[in-house]
């Protein structure tokens, strides 16, 4: 299996640490994010791996090599401008033939990626989003009216919400939809498609999922006894 890791954002959420380290490589305890991510990958059978890199590629490169040290092949790209969350998929156009997974560098999760892949497979359509749910609290009573009478009230309800987690399965013919040379993020992706009346299929999960971008979910990674609490996760990243 083929996976590419998009590690090109400037992870303007989490300055002034991302001043110094790119979001891939902020520490979650004594490791990187992204150690994590290339070992729970080759865990789930991914053997060649592709990084997409922008903003302080150089360290990327220089703390991940070729991958040898965890038994996978990295390939790098480089963004002379930036291309946004989809756009760099045009720079290996050449290397994506076959079904394979697309992730943000800045997730951890206990994804089983085989079942992820079964139910790509099962739809046969060309895109799949990996979601989970998550919820918000709104500080503010909601009304319902119909021709200016209330009809219902809900004080600070709590909204689920079913959000993308940043790992998609595709197949090669997507990239067709993709531009070359400008900003394309995955909601571009997503209305083309839907415009073009191509089905864009879902796979809910219920397990893990932290967005290290977010300053909530970098300082819950930090406070989780890896050891002891979230085994599931150890079991696949290794």
């Amino acid at each position: 299996m083929k996976a590419v890791i998009q590690a090109g954002g400037r992870g303007m959420r989490l300055r002034p640490y991302t001043s110094i380290l790119p979001k891939p490589l902020m520490p979650i305890g004594a490791r990187p994010v992204l150690e994590l991510l290339v070992k729970w990958l080759r865990r789930n059978g991914v053997v060649e791996l592709y990084v997409t890199t922008g903003y302080l590629g150089h360290l990327i490169r220089s703390f991940c090599g070729n991958g040898r040290q965890w038994g996978i092949q990295i390939i790098y790209t480089e963004e002379a401008d930036p291309l946004g969350t989809i756009g760099p998929l045009t720079l290996l156009k050449k290397h994506l033939t076959s079904t394979f997974f697309v992730l943000n560098g800045d997730i951890l999760t206990d994804l089983s990626l085989m079942a992820f892949l079964a139910h790509h497979r099962s739809h046969g359509g060309p895109f799949t989003i990996a979601t989970t749910t998550r919820y918000n609290k709104l500080e503010y009573g909601v009304i319902e009216d119909r021709d200016c009478v209330v009809t219902g009230f809900r004080e600070k309800p709590t909204l689920a919400n079913s959000v993308s987690m940043g790992v998609y399965c595709m197949q090669p013919e997507i990239l067709k939809f993709i531009p070359c040379g400008v900003p394309f993020g995955v909601d571009d992706l997503v209305h083309c498609l839907m415009e073009k009346r191509i089905p864009v299929h879902t796979f809910k999960h219920g397990g893990l999922w932290l967005d290290i971008g977010r300053v909530d979910d970098f300082q819950k990674a930090q406070e989780i006894d890896w050891d002891e609490q979230a085994p599931a996760l150890l079991q696949a990243v290794g």
